[in-house]
This record gives C-alpha cells, sequence and structure tokens, in this order.
C-alpha cells in the first residue's frame, strides 16, 4: 500500500529538527519529503496529503491536499480565494510560537525609545559627547494599553507587569480576559475611554477586514503627548499616514513599526523621514530565533499526531474570521 504523504518546506529546520518530522511521519504511515527550496518541493506535491510550508506559493501545485500547516501565525495570505486547492483543506497556523521573540522585540523598541536611543545614536554619530543627559522615561509606572492580547500581547503584558507598569489593558474583538497580567479587559471598540491615558500603545492584531484601520486617525488622536505606538501585528492596522502626520507635527512622542504598508516600504515614501520613527524590516516574528523554530516544529508535530489519529487539532484557522 502506497504510504501517505508529507511534504515539508521551510529554510530555517535544523537537522535534528528535519529528522524530527521525518521520524514523527513515519510513525504515524507518512513519508515525509523536505526542502529548503520551495521551488524544489513542487514536483512532490501532486500528490501530498499534508503541507508544511511558510508561504502561500505552494498549496496550488497540491490539488489532493488535505492540511496545510503554516509555520506563521499570521496566514492571511493563504484566506486569498484560491490559495488553498480544495474547501476540504484544513489550514492551520503556528500561533503560540512568538510570543517570547516578538515580545522581546517589543521590549527593545519601546525601551529604545523610553530611553532616547535615536537621539544619543545621532550625538555618537557626529562623535558627539555630553553629561547634559537627557530625560528618560521608564516601563514602570507607565499606563500601556494593548490592541490584541493573543499569545504576543500576553506575553509582553506578563513582562511589562513584572518590570511595575502602573496599568495595562488589554483591547481585542472579544474582550475576554486571557491573562491575568490585564488590568482590564474590553472590546477593541471602546478604546476611545483608554487611549487619552495610555503612556504605550502596543498593537499585535492580526490582518482582517475588522482590524483594518483599528488604528485610525480618530484614536491617534485620542493618544496623549507623551504616547509612544509600537505595531508588531500588520501594517494595515495602522492608519499610516494620520502616524506620520502626528510624529511630524509632534503630537505623539514616538512610534516603532515592524510592519507597514506596503512592503517593502518604497525608497520614496515619506515614512522614512518621520519624525521619532524606528522602523525594522518585519524581523520581530521571524524563524531566526532558535526556541521560535522549535516551538514551531514542536506545535506542528503535536497537530501531525492528532491529525494521523483522527483526533481534533490545535490552531485550526476559522476562514471567516481569518484567525
Amino acid at each position: 500500500m502506497m504510504s501517505r504523504k508529507l511534504v515539508a518546506a521551510a529554510d530555517k529546520f535544523t537537522k535534528e529538527q528535519a529528522e524530527q518530522i521525518r521520524s514523527t511521519a513515519e510513525e504515524c504511515g507518512f513519508t515525509a519529503f523536505l526542502y529548503q527550496k520551495e521551488e524544489e518541493a513542487i514536483p512532490e506535491l501532486k500528490d501530498a496529503e499534508v503541507l508544511f510550508c511558510r508561504t502561500a506559493n505552494l498549496p496550488k501545485y497540491a490539488p489532493d491536499l488535505r492540511w496545510c500547516a503554516s509555520t506563521n501565525a499570521g496566514v492571511e495570505s493563504l484566506l486569498v480565494p484560491g490559495a488553498l486547492p480544495n474547501e476540504q483543506c484544513v489550514l492551520t497556523n503556528s500561533a503560540g510560537a512568538y510570543g517570547v521573540t516578538i515580545s522581546e522585540h517589543i521590549l527593545m523598541m519601546t525601551l529604545c525609545l523610553l530611553r532616547k536611543m535615536p537621539e544619543y545614536q545621532a550625538m555618537i554619530r557626529e562623535k558627539y559627547y555630553t553629561l547634559d543627559y537627557l530625560s528618560q522615561r521608564s516601563i514602570h509606572g507607565s499606563r500601556i494599553t494593548f490592541m490584541g492580547t493573543g499569545d504576543i500581547g500576553s506575553t509582553t503584558a506578563k513582562i511589562m507587569k513584572a518590570m511595575g507598569a502602573a496599568k495595562i489593558v488589554g483591547l481585542s474583538k472579544s474582550g475576554r480576559r486571557r491573562s491575568d497580567a490585564y488590568d482590564v479587559c474590553d472590546k477593541i471598540d471602546q478604546a476611545g475611554k483608554y487611549l487619552p491615558d495610555t503612556d504605550i500603545l502596543i498593537l499585535s492584531l492580526p490582518s482582517t477586514p475588522e482590524t483594518k484601520g483599528a488604528l485610525s486617525r480618530e484614536r491617534i488622536a485620542c493618544l496623549p503627548k507623551n504616547a509612544i505606538v509600537v505595531n508588531v501585528g500588520r501594517g494595515v492596522t495602522v492608519d499610516q499616514q494620520a502616524l506620520m502626520d502626528a510624529l511630524n507635527e509632534e503630537k505623539i512622542a514616538g512610534a516603532a513599526l515592524d510592519v507597514v504598508t506596503p512592503e517593502p516600504l518604497p525608497k520614496g515614501d515619506p515614512l522614512w523621514d518621520a519624525k521619532n520613527l524606528l522602523l525594522t524590516p518585519h524581523c520581530a516574528g521571524n524563524l531566526a530565533l532558535g526556541y521560535t523554530t522549535q516551538r514551531v516544529v514542536d506545535l506542528f508535530l503535536d497537530n501531525f499526531r492528532k491529525y494521523a489519529a483522527g483526533e481534533p487539532m490545535h490552531n485550526i484557522v476559522e476562514r471567516s474570521i481569518g484567525y
């Protein structure tokens, strides 16, 4: 009898992780085909049952696919009509793997803004040294609002609470409390009540029709002048022009964006020159951190055993809501 087929295409897996995938597949009655380059995987997809991949380039080559497992937490590219080869194909994501790496990125960028790192770097570039220190701020005593309270938001909230944040508000679609780190939880549509008392606003929202423009011009206008904004979710969740205007007019104190619209940002885009803005190239949640890669593999293999045994899987994406 022909073995069932698993195809995995991801360039960040170690030899040990590849062997984990291969041996687990064999235990479950599958044959695993692993590739670092996506184009090398295409010939094997014509009769693949399961695909473990990083981008939306491959599923269309697998007409009989029954399960597409994404290494990413955000899967909007796989929700585009036609991205998956058939209606029966189950889609899962890797939500729960990125809290550590993205929370560290959030902390890094937040502290850079609070501790005036861009200004100090400018001084050093000019070979200028002074003992007249710039005024600095701290996470300790800050009022922090999270738009997005999943794994990323909750992991970061716990760390910031331990660092002495004065108040932590969590805003989400449901308003449900997901962690004791939040002092208050509410629905995102109630954001206007909390933004005027926010020192640090952190966004980790997925890209869905409902989250597009969640940080609107009106909501940016609610922020106090000392507020900083950090976005590690998706660029479309922020009114980018409104944020740029607020920065250039010094209506807020600063921003750090790991995600923008479009990506990559064109060289001539005015966002590059916005005041008090830190930009990073969508690197907060990639697979560069060893812990993250192993966590992605572990989540997949746990799900794979469930799939092979006919048991309910975790991290199934509800296509109608996008996550």
